[in-house]
């Protein structure tokens, strides 16, 4: 069974920004899906690999990816 990394999508923050997660570990603050995609890149994920409406790839946490503020 090929186990994916938890990558957490965090809700917006009153600042701005999401932050993005894999297996607890900080990436970063995404400000669009485009920064997601370089995260998961950086985490060496494949970003084509990964469907953002796919729950087993992604969790969103307060709204999906068409949600950036509050």
């Amino acid at each position: 069974m090929d186990e994916r990394p938890l990558v957490v999508v965090h809700p917006p923050s009153a600042t701005g920004g999401r932050r993005v997660t894999v297996d607890a570990e900080p990436l970063g603050t995404a400000y669009e899906p485009g920064d997601v995609v370089d995260f998961l890149s950086r985490a060496g994920i494949d970003p084509d690999a990964v469907w953002f409406d796919d729950p087993t790839a992604l969790e969103w946490r307060g709204g999906g990816p068409d949600v950036w503020t509050l």
